[in-house]
């Protein structure tokens, strides 16, 4: 069970966080304020550390500090909580090596979300000092031997880099010097037809790469990329894949077969797009997105009727209609933008 220290002065939001992860299996820790958190994070080695910034006796960044200059806790990842949305304070947190911040209020996901995606990061990090202690025993530093280890070769050479929900990653023609990794999120890949439609090409989750283009001429991008959720991704610049790639054949072999199912999605895409029915495409794509964002059939998909029209191929007016008809026959359930599947089977078999 992972350890949480979190380290908050107010009662309430304390008493109230601690619950909510403690029902989420996570063993709690908690500190009223910074002072006495640095003294808990020394005697229990928390897994992750959630941590206010203003507070008395020491305040966040003051805990940072002490906990980053010492051997026992610098590699503790730790995330801030701020009722502060000014950027500057959230890139001071940041700038002193910060994990991540999450905005009083949140929501539950949110939080869950970020311990989520910290947790797991530094689960990939460890692996992957291990795996690097490992390779250099046997002297074979350099040479990367799975897909696996060029992920983490990602997180650990690449930059990290944070969009926001709608934000722009790269544009179709900017000049395509970076392949990246996407650590949390999700993000859709598009190109505008000569009537200035969107098409959404592909959609990226998690432990997905985005941005290959060709090696060897430095030919622009093909598509935009832009986050359709709050996205975290690192990014390496192609040369350097390159010569990863180079020393690497198991690896290079690996990354082709990923990118050949990729090109093959798309394929399968285009002729849904092209002979399908509008209530087939709208079925499909609603599916498509659940799986994409990992949704159960009894959880709600959160995604805008414009990129849900996007995918399918048709136009938003008729996705709409198309999803009233689905919700009168009770296999959809629709409240704002949020749609629950309610018949995954009858949704499956629509033609």
């Amino acid at each position: 069970m992972y350890t949480i220290l979190l380290i908050e002065d107010d009662l309430a939001l304390r008493e109230n966080t601690a619950e909510l992860l403690e029902l989420s299996d996570y063993n709690i820790v908690t500190a009223s304020n910074g002072k006495i958190g640095i003294e808990q994070a020394l005697k229990h080695k928390p897994n992750l550390i959630i941590c206010d910034i203003m507070m008395p006796e020491v305040d966040g960044y003051g805990v940072l500090e002490a906990l980053s200059s010492n051997e026992k806790t610098m590699h503790i990842p730790f995330i801030f909580l701020s009722a502060k949305t000014e950027h500057k304070e959230i890139r001071k947190g940041m700038d002193l090596g910060a994990d991540d911040y999450l905005t009083k209020p949140f929501e539950e996901e949110e939080l869950l979300s970020a311990v989520e995606s910290r947790l797991a990061k530094s689960q990939i990090l460890s692996q992957a000092i291990a795996q690097n202690s490992k390779k250099k025993e046997d002297n074979e530093e350099g040479n990367l031997r799975s897909l696996n280890e060029l992920k983490n070769f990602f997180d650990d050479n690449g930059v990290e880099q944070a969009f926001s929900k709608g934000e722009s990653i790269y544009t179709e023609g900017a000049h395509s010097n970076n392949v990246y990794l996407i650590l949390k999120g999700i993000v859709k890949s598009h190109k505008m037809d000569q009537s200035g439609k969107e098409l959404i090409t592909a959609l990226h989750k998690p432990d997905d790469f985005l941005g290959f283009t060709s090696f060897v001429d430095n030919m622009p991008y093909l598509e935009s990329a832009t986050a359709v959720e709050n996205v975290v991704l690192v990014s390496i610049s192609k040369q350097n894949l390159k010569d990863v790639l180079g020393k690497s054949q198991n690896v290079s072999i690996e990354l082709m077969n990923v990118l050949t199912d990729n090109i093959s999605n798309i394929k399968q895409q285009l002729l849904q797009m092209a002979y399908s029915s509008v209530r087939k495409k709208t079925a499909q794509t609603i599916l498509q997105f659940a799986k994409i964002l990992d949704k159960k059939p009894d959880e709600a998909i959160k995604i805008s009727r414009y990129d849900l029209a996007s995918v399918a191929g048709i136009a938003t007016e008729s996705l709409i209609r198309t999803l009233s008809g689905f919700k009168k026959n009770n296999l959809i359930e629709i409240e704002g933008r949020n749609i629950k599947i309610l018949d995954l089977e009858a949704l499956e078999a629509i033609d």
